[in-house]
């Protein structure tokens, strides 16, 4: 084989065994739920926009949107702008999505990311619990791991089977009929995710802090002040336990750390 020849396969195989190894670091989750190709996901995504602009309208109307200036939204920003470019790794569509974050004021513990990337954070569990940027990110990374997974999309697919069957949910989805069946079925604000969705968003929230370079260790104090603040916040109402929480996230620091280092270099 000519020379040439044999320093590009060398060059090909290094550059296949790097790609290999870096998708091969951090977590491991698997495949999101297959359940959620029953639901379109652009339609998902528009849906998910239109709400979040009518959100932000209500909240402008009542003086309760932060405005550009805000040093909160000004903070939120640049910890999103860090976060963001690792989530193609456990999405590549995310590349695609129109990403945008808002501060409601509100003493709401509240946080969320909807489909194709809307992210909104109350006030309240930014000022009552005090969070570093490490604890945000790491709110921040689970919200956005929802998303990312897709587990709205798997979440209304389970609801709408258990509602109307096989059958008739792939006539609603094939004949385009999906938007109005999903306005009648409620707001993707009030979506309650299983504790394998809590969980499946922690493990990947972790990771997106640590590669973007924030403390992944934060994820204890933070559902520690999460546990000891009184009552759990409403988007916890379904998530495991403050304790459990605390070990699965201990379970994957060695996961992480390594990209948290590695980001510090």
């Amino acid at each position: 084989m000519h020379p040439s020849y044999c320093l590009l396969a060398a060059l090909f195989l290094a550059s296949s065994q790097l790609a290999h190894a870096q998708q091969a670091e951090g977590v491991s989750v698997g495949n999101p739920s297959m359940l959620r190709n029953l639901v379109p996901a652009k339609q998902l995504e528009q849906q998910a926009a239109l709400q979040y602009q009518n959100l932000k309208q209500q909240a402008s109307t009542q003086h309760a949107l932060a405005t550009d200036s805000n040093a909160q939204i000004k903070r939120l920003r640049a910890i999103s702008a860090r976060i963001i470019p690792y989530t193609t790794k456990f999405n590549p569509r995310a590349s695609e999505w129109q990403w945008e974050i808002n501060l409601l004021k509100s003493s709401q513990l509240n946080a969320f990311c909807m489909p194709g990337g809307k992210i909104a954070f109350y006030s309240g569990l930014l000022e009552t619990l005090k969070l570093s940027d490490d604890e945000v990110a790491i709110v921040m990374g689970h919200e956005i791991a929802h998303a990312l997974r897709e587990h709205a999309r798997a979440r209304i697919a389970k609801s709408e089977l258990t509602n109307l069957g096989v059958s008739l949910l792939g006539q609603t989805v094939g004949n385009g009929r999906y938007n109005g069946m999903f306005q009648a079925g409620g707001s993707l604000l009030t979506l309650k995710f299983s504790r394998g969705d809590e969980t499946d968003a922690d493990i990947v929230g972790l990771e997106l802090a640590a590669r973007a370079g924030f403390d992944p260790r934060a994820g204890i104090s933070l559902w520690r002040k999460m546990t000891s603040s009184g009552a759990p916040p409403q988007w916890l109402s379904t998530h495991p336990s403050g304790k459990n929480r605390e070990l699965e996230i201990q379970k994957h620091l060695p996961e992480v750390m390594p990209l948290y280092d590695k980001s510090k270099r």
